[in-house]
């Protein structure tokens, strides 16, 4: 098992590390710690707005000065990571990466060689914009082709699961993931699926059943429940009145067009709740 986390050197970021660490040690897993240094700041237009109209020469001064800060932010964030990942006991499981470019395109030149991505919910101007995602965020989400968690900003010990359910691909690849991965073993596990308006509550129901029985053939036990309503808001209520630590959905299971026209849960959960989310496409 091999895990991808990460780290921009934002509070996100080290919470991130830090369900990086719970994850691994779950897993027996072995660790690449990213850090991406992106490459739109050395663009020219960034650099005119900092500092007024500048001919070639400050130009290019003020270039090689960000990226020689940008050298010295990088060895700051990987020890930072590095300390925590000791601070877990587990330090030898864990590797550090330095990329310049896009986080999404860098992502994926990692991503055939990890099975589970981690990524912080916002990242350093988090303060500025809250209430919104990171800027990567949704990119890397739904380009990725292996389960991305996504951290929220504080680290809780986990020991509630909440499976969202909605009978689609995705999350039956949840539902198996769930089964038979340690990363789950002695958590309490909590099933929903949502019955919004207009859909066929015999056939929510039925895929409810679906999963009890396959989990019970693998020995492992849950709380079933069918909630009604808007699934972002039945979701967002069940995970904060049953103090759920982790969701674990189907991600982004709709055409674009859908989406535009009536929203996606997927983002609406990730803006919502404020615990991690682990997505699976």
């Amino acid at each position: 098992m091999k895990l991808l986390v990460c780290n921009d050197g934002s509070a996100y970021g080290e919470v991130c590390c830090q369900y990086a660490a719970w994850a691994a040690k779950r897993l027996n897993a072995q660790v690449s710690a990213l850090y991406v240094s992106d490459l739109r700041q050395f663009e020219v237009p960034a650099i005119v707005d900092l500092s007024g109209s500048l001919g070639i020469q400050p130009y290019q001064g003020v270039v090689g000065q960000m990226q020689e800060l940008e050298k010295t932010k990088a060895k700051l964030i990987e020890a930072s990571t590095k300390r925590i990942f000791e601070e877990a006991g587990m330090g030898e499981k864990l590797k550090c990466y330095h990329r310049t470019g896009l986080l999404v395109d860098s992502i994926g030149d990692f991503e055939e060689k990890c099975d589970l991505i981690l990524l912080g919910k916002r990242g350093e101007n988090a303060n500025f914009a809250k209430g919104h995602l990171g800027s990567m965020l949704e990119r890397v989400v739904r380009s990725a082709t292996r389960p991305c968690l996504i951290t929220s900003r504080k680290f809780t010990d986990t020991k509630r699961v909440l499976l969202a359910y909605d009978g689609g691909k995705s999350a039956r690849r949840a539902l198996e993931w769930i089964s038979a991965s340690p990363l789950f073993k002695g958590l309490e596990l909590y099933v929903v699926s949502v019955a919004e308006v207009g859909d066929d509550d015999d056939k929510t129901l039925s895929g409810l059943k679906e999963v009890e029985a396959s989990l019970k053939t693998k020995n492992i036990k849950a709380r079933f429940e069918m909630l009604s309503g808007e699934a972002g808001t039945a979701i967002t209520n069940y995970v904060e009145d049953m103090e759920i630590d982790l969701l674990v959905a189907g991600a982004y299971g709709h055409s674009r067009i859908r989406e535009l026209l009536i929203g996606s849960t997927t983002t609406d959960l990730l803006r919502r709740c404020r615990i991690p989310f682990l997505c699976f496409r």
